[in-house]
């Protein structure tokens, strides 16, 4: 059975919410549980996720209420949320990477024969007549000053296929629109939606105005692409997400069916609107109104919590924890611009010297916070309100984790950042025996590593932070994590024996690295993506065990009585040797070297073991050996 390992105060503290609180309990943080929980009470809202963090340290990573909307699965803080407009300063964060790295320059031009985009092969070939589009910079557009002003109507009256009058000049908002008018297909590109404001013109001089522009965030990912050769999700993903190790960070995408696992479902507020994708149908603006997959760049991640928060703690210019920018570019980043004292480049700011920036999508609403006084967080909602209570609703979001954090008087030790950085890799192989299994594993950083088995299908139910589990080698016996999945492994080994398995039947299996250590409060913190996964065909038998002997490795005599004696043919061929009872239990672990091993085993019992080589930590085949009595 598994163990949640909580203080039984936390349980006294709060017992009518034990079911809609996830993650790791943080008594002296009891408080914040509860003005969560007001708040979505308060406001309709199915699911909430925040994490917290204190001078460098993640003190606070918790879920609420429900990730999906039939109310079967609680939110957890894996959970994964649309962000919207927060997207934006992880585009200032990409952007000023490029800088740093002399990649390209604040001054540097978008557009024009000598602009960054000149090679662009859809937007070099617009056709514009407002030549002060060749005056926008980079700066321009992360600052909203480039020209664009989305409140002042380009187009009049009903725009077909849509229903209702257009009164503004943003087209994310009628996609569709702009796709007939061009004769594009749907679901509209990036570039489309920039070629119409291209040839809609400016509204002021680049630099001399402020204006909030989404289009212009996404000529800023059409830069990085250009600069890059990468996708700007690549760019992202490789220069700012994966050195800091984070993997939970995704572009979103359109419809329900197409999330991902441990992404919310998202409620909107009961509106329709033509398919983005041309069907005709009127579909929830939440799925498929929208044409999220191309708001990437200004508003198309989506996270955890837990990650936001992280990648905040690298550019908060605090020395808690190393930054990925330099002093000076995070200066530049949130300097206010000369046209919004309140506004930077890609961040809201203020003369306290916090940096915050919220979004807002049909189903989700966000803010990501970086205070002066060393504090960071991100909260997420899979709702938006939009009626008379809305102004009341963002200032609550606002004013939540300030009040959680002003009225905590103790803070945890703990830093639930401390999950493991790599995931290693799985293998599976058919075993010996009919129903039975070998896996191989690479470990990854993790101070042990837990296996999860399903019959049928991917594995999508995940350990849980703060929970230990009970592991059987049999299929079915350890504990369960859902309908149809058990933990098969937990432990500090790389190979494993799975029994009990159904001849007829593919089995997948996953692992997971975790962390167990001083700096989690000796509880597990589970590394869930980029997770290895495997299977094997049982009734296929497309994948047998390894066999030792066909790479020359010899076992003789065998069976033995005094001990395991291995030899094979040249020098370094095995480094190490495993020995495993056919339940699965390693009970023997040695290195090798030369061409011959030998293991004295008076301990063990005379019975059948499986004998596994390895060589520079990778899984090369096994053999059987018999213990004489």
């Amino acid at each position: 059975m598994n163990r949640l390992l909580t203080l039984l105060g936390a349980c006294l503290l709060f017992p009518l919410f034990s079911l809609a609180q996830t993650g790791i309990p943080v008594p002296e943080m009891g408080h914040c549980d509860q003005q969560v929980q007001n708040f979505l009470s308060q406001y309709n809202i199915p699911g909430a996720t925040l994490a917290i963090a204190r001078q460098g340290k993640l003190v606070y990573a918790r879920g609420f209420g429900n990730a999906s909307l039939d109310g079967s699965e609680l939110t957890q803080p894996h959970h994964m949320f649309r962000i919207a407009s927060v997207s934006k300063p992880i585009t200032s964060i990409a952007i000023m990477k490029l800088v740093e790295d002399g990649q390209l320059n604040l001054s540097d031009k978008a557009f024009g024969p000598s602009g960054l985009l000149a090679n662009h092969p859809y937007l070099s070939t617009v056709p514009y007549s407002d030549s002060r589009l060749e005056d926008i910079t980079v700066q321009h557009l992360l600052e909203h000053s480039a020209g664009w002003d989305r409140d002042v109507s380009c187009v009049s009256g009903i725009l077909s296929p849509y229903t209702w009058p257009v009164s503004h000049c943003d087209p994310i908002g009628f996609p569709l629109y702009v796709t007939q008018l061009y004769g594009e297909t749907n679901p509209v590109r990036e570039e489309v939606l920039i070629r119409f404001l291209m040839e809609k013109g400016l509204n002021f001089a680049p630099g001399t105005d402020y204006a909030y522009s989404n289009i212009g965030y996404l000529v800023l990912g059409e830069i990085i692409q250009a600069v890059t050769g990468q996708s700007y999700e690549d760019y992202v993903k490789s220069a700012v997400l994966g050195p800091l190790g984070i993997c939970d960070m995704h572009i979103g995408r359109n419809l329900l069916a197409d999330k991902r696992p441990r992404e919310a479902e998202y409620q909107g507020n009961g509106y329709t609107a033509p398919s983005c994708y041309g069907t005709g149908e009127n579909v929830p603006w939440e799925y498929g109104g929208w044409n999220l997959e191309a708001m990437d760049a200004h508003g198309g991640w989506i996270a955890t919590a837990r990650d936001l928060v992280r990648l905040l703690s690298a550019v908060d210019g605090f020395a808690t924890r190393p930054d990925l920018l330099s002093s000076s570019s995070i200066q530049s980043m949130t300097t206010p611009s000369a046209n919004n004292a309140y506004y930077a480049k890609g961040w809201q700011v203020n003369p306290f010297n916090n940096w915050w920036h919220t979004g807002a999508l049909d189903g989700t609403a966000s803010i990501w916070v970086r205070s002066s006084n060393g504090y960071l967080w991100a909260l997420i909602v899979n709702k938006r309100i939009i009626d008379g209570t809305a102004n009341a609703f963002w200032t609550d979001l606002d004013g939540l984790p300030w009040n959680c954090v002003n009225q905590t008087n103790t803070w945890p030790t703990h830093d639930l950042f401390d999950v493991p950085a790599s995931g290693g890799s799985l293998s599976a192989a058919a075993g010996s025996s009919p129903g039975q299994v070998m896996l191989s594993w690479t470990p990854g950083s993790g101070d042990r590593r837990l296996i999860v088995a399903r019959a049928g299908a991917p594995v999508d139910r995940f350990p849980l932070d703060g929970t230990r589990y009970d592991d059987s080698f049999q299929f079915g016996q350890g504990d369960a994590l859902g309908v149809g999945h058990y933990v098969v492994y937990d432990g500090t080994g790389s190979q494993s024996l799975v029994t009990g398995l159904d001849t007829t039947q593919t089995y997948h299996f996953q692992l997971f690295e975790y962390h167990d250590r001083s700096s989690t409060s000796d509880l597990p913190l589970y590394q869930l993506c980029e997770a290895p996964a495997t299977q094997v065909d049982l009734a296929g038998g497309t994948t047998a065990m390894k066999d030792l002997l066909a790479l020359g490795v010899r076992c003789a005599p065998n069976p033995s009585r005094d001990g395991l004696r291995l030899s094979w043919e040249r020098p370094g061929q095995l480094d190490r040797v495993e020995v495993y009872t056919l339940q699965g239990q390693l009970v023997a672990r040695a290195c090798a070297e030369g061409t011959s091993f030998v293991l004295p085993t008076p301990e063990l019992p005379a019975q059948l073991y499986l004998v596994s080589g390895f060589r520079q930590g990778q899984y090369l085949g096994s053999l059987r050996w018999v213990k004489a009595p």
